[in-house]
């Protein structure tokens, strides 16, 4: 698949929603680019709208003004080229995990061969899982199952709503390194909404803060250290997330 210089470009987004008599807007004035296999974490207080942006961006709910472009078309409404992973994980519990990872290719009748199955399967740890089902699992197995499904569908876009937040650190770590493996491989970008500062940084190679007083981008802070497995051993890692958390403070 092709894929247009600007790729994904976010215009002047507005949403808003309706409040009793009133409108209630959520997000105002929001622009940002992402680049052709590129990442952008997401951050900002409890309230300001990631995961409303991400809904947006994926199709889900219209914007109240401005548009959101994806290789070259407007997003009016879900597309096959970006697959969303939310913190629910969205599995089916009566079916068991090998019909739950095979369900969107099989709906969207995308042919998947037995040795990329397995591939995907083994970078996220969940190999020998195909008989069990969901309430067998623990919750970081559950997410794996889940972001399983969505790279089968070989998106061009991948949306991920705080994929990892109820899940202890170093399982977390463990699918944050398989993440970056496959994106690093895989030749798609993804977006990651996040309330974990370490996370945002290790991910994101931009790192986008929204600012819940004024609904809108406080800052873009680069990151170009990002997509090195060491990359949280290195002072630039320990200097970028400091710079993160003092944006983040000064949004109190």
């Amino acid at each position: 698949m092709d894929i247009s210089p600007k790729f994904l470009s976010v215009n002047r987004l507005k949403k808003s929603f309706p409040d009793g008599a009133k409108q209630k807007t959520i997000l105002e004035d929001v622009s940002f680019e992402l680049s052709p296999r590129e990442s952008i974490a997401v951050m900002g207080p409890s309230g300001c709208g990631k995961t409303t942006l991400l809904l947006v961006i994926a199709g889900l709910i219209p914007a109240t003004e401005g548009s959101v472009w994806l290789d070259g078309d407007q997003v009016i409404k879900p597309t096959r080229k970006m697959a969303l992973v939310l913190q629910e994980y969205g599995l089916f519990p009566w079916k068991t995990v090998a019909a739950n990872i095979m369900l969107g290719a099989r709906l969207q009748r995308i042919q998947i061969s037995s040795e990329r199955l397995m591939a995907v399967k083994k970078e996220l740890g969940i190999e020998g899982f195909d008989h069990l089902y969901p309430m067998q699992l623990s919750g970081g197995q559950r997410q794996r199952v889940a972001l399983a499904r969505a790279i089968l569908l070989q998106p061009c876009l991948l949306l991920l709503d705080e994929p990892f937040a109820a899940i202890d650190t170093i399982t977390r770590e463990r699918l944050q390194n398989g993440l970056l493996a496959i994106f690093k491989r895989g030749g798609f970008s993804f977006i990651i909404v996040t309330h974990n500062i370490e996370e945002a940084v290790f991910l994101g190679r931009k790192i986008v803060v929204i600012d819940n007083h004024t609904k809108s981008i406080k800052t873009i802070l680069d990151n170009p250290e990002m997509g090195n497995h060491d990359y949280r051993n290195r002072p630039e890692f320990f200097a970028r997330s400091l710079e993160l958390r003092n944006v983040l403070e000064g949004l109190e």
